[in-house]
């Protein structure tokens, strides 16, 4: 078993104006391909056997009780499969979803933060103040509670052991400064904003009820 890249669900270009073209390709084809060979690297290495067989989504939460001579290698580039394959899921293009949170996901957004914004306020915050490289995540807590956090790195709240605050993940922002200093350069805070208008609410949603259930945010992780 092996990763391969996904396919995206939409063009390059389909979240111009707000994230370019330039940056997704990049994106897409140099950053998230090399976590994939690198993770992959592990798999068929010497060392591979105990994350042979895993889902990636099991891979996360086994991070922390892997040995350490893959340890990190995991961590990292499994982390950053992980996160890659769901950030580009719960984006399209403007008119291609919802716009805005809905059902039962608004209703427990609206009890747990008061209001949409003021979860936009909070989540902004976190991807805002993570110092260096890292990811904002909203996420369903064990309890069905919504929060929000932040992981450094490629770590996400999937990796019990390893994450402040772990919990399922439903929508994901990436403020490394590969994911934007092409058009924002250092204004990181001009590209959270801009998330906003790119944001899938469907697939959120999805992902929402998937994790009330138990599950994990949905997308396809193709294998050779």
């Amino acid at each position: 078993m092996s990763f391969q890249l996904p396919d995206l669900p939409y063009a390059y270009e389909a979240l111009e104006p707000h994230i370019d073209s330039l940056t997704m390709n990049i994106h897409h084809t140099k950053h998230h391909n090399t976590y994939i060979t690198n993770v992959n690297g592990v798999l068929g290495g010497e060392n591979g056997a105990p994350i042979k067989g895993l889902s990636l989504e099991a891979m996360q939460g086994a991070v922390a009780t892997l040995p350490d001579n893959i340890k990190t290698a995991v961590r990292n580039s499994g982390g950053g499969h992980y996160n890659h394959c769901m950030f580009w899921t719960v984006m399209g293009g403007v008119g291609t979803a919802n716009s805005a949170p809905f059902g039962e996901l608004k209703e427990k957004i609206d009890s747990t933060f008061g209001a949409v914004e003021e979860m936009k306020k909070l989540f902004n915050t976190a991807a805002a103040t993570r110092f260096g490289s890292g990811w904002a995540w909203l996420c369903v807590a064990e309890d069905k509670s919504l929060y929000i956090t932040s992981t450094p790195n490629q770590d996400n709240p999937l990796m019990t052991g390893i994450a402040d605050k772990p919990g399922t993940p439903i929508l994901g922002l990436d403020v490394w400064e590969h994911a934007y200093y092409l058009k924002y350069r250092n204004l990181r805070a001009d590209y959270i904003a801009a998330f906003w208008n790119v944001v899938n609410w469907d697939k959120v949603v999805e992902n929402y009820e998937s994790a009330l259930s138990g599950g994990t945010a949905v997308f396809d992780v193709p294998l050779a």
